[in-house]
């Protein structure tokens, strides 16, 4: 099946320090490649793929599964940590639930953690259905562009797979009970109004981790899709100070390019 447009994954190759991105469910690339491209744009070596099912239609996520999509991320995080000396990971809802499973797997190789509205569970009334709904029911409805910024808009799916709901919350289940191998640096960034993940999921996820350096930024202006939002800027220079501060190397890099840059 052809992409949608904008799904297409994306990876740039620049120094010693690398960040893999991971997008939402049933999402694509486009919702979270300004973040990449930030940081891209800034030196770092940057990967962000795309999940199995996702960027096409949602029948091609029916069939694929929460293993899957964190198939996917742990195999870019592997190329990364070959390449670079060291490496982060970051996440938007589902995205940021895959991230800190990475942290809580990899322990040492991985340097730090950033979230985005992360995803710790399915708060849905009809939720502890699904293993019986899925049977009877294929779809319901979408959960793409949650966004307050008038005229922006997330490439996703307008229905949402109810097998693939079913695994999302066997996923988040798993992820819940092995918070607390988190140990990483850890930076989340919440919206007080998010329509599709409750802000007391970042609650629930930085009361479980074990790490001691812990830092949370309110979206004050933004819904779910932040990083297509009003505070987008914002998450992307506070992923960049937060990579920085934990990599000395991206800010020493970043500022003799500016210097060059500025004797040219």
């Amino acid at each position: 099946m052809p992409l949608l447009p904008g799904a297409e994954p994306f990876r740039r190759d620049g120094g010693e320090v690398g960040v893999l991105v991971c997008h939402g469910f049933t999402g694509s690339p486009q919702s979270v490649r300004p973040w990449a491209e930030y940081l891209a744009d800034r030196g770092l070596t940057v990967a962000l793929p795309l999940l199995p099912g996702h960027g096409t239609r949602w029948q091609d996520m029916q069939i694929t599964t929460w293993q899957d999509w964190y198939a996917e991320v742990d195999r870019e995080l592997r190329a990364l940590t070959e390449r670079c000396a060291k490496v982060f990971v970051c996440g938007l809802s589902m995205g940021g639930a895959l991230a800190l499973r990475l942290a809580a797997k990899h322990g040492d190789a991985i340097s730090g953690v950033a979230v985005v509205n992360p995803a710790n569970k399915l708060h849905d009334a009809a939720a502890p259905l699904l293993p019986v709904l899925r049977h009877l029911v294929r779809t319901t409805k979408g959960v793409a562009s949650d966004i307050a910024l008038p005229g922006a808009e997330e490439v996703g799916y307008d229905r949402v797979p109810l097998h693939a709901a079913y695994s999302l919350r066997r996923l988040l289940q798993q992820v819940d009970s092995e918070l607390p191998g988190v140990t990483q640096p850890l930076l989340v960034m919440t919206s007080p109004q998010d329509h599709v993940v409750r802000p007391t999921d970042s609650e629930r996820i930085l009361s479980r981790v074990s790490s001691t350096d812990v830092r949370q930024t309110l979206l004050e202006r933004s819904y779910h899709v932040a990083t297509l939002d009003h505070d987008a800027e914002q998450i992307f220079r506070d992923t960049f100070a937060f990579v920085s501060r934990l990599a000395p190397q991206v800010a020493d890099a970043a500022h003799e390019g500016t210097a060059a840059s500025g004797g040219a």
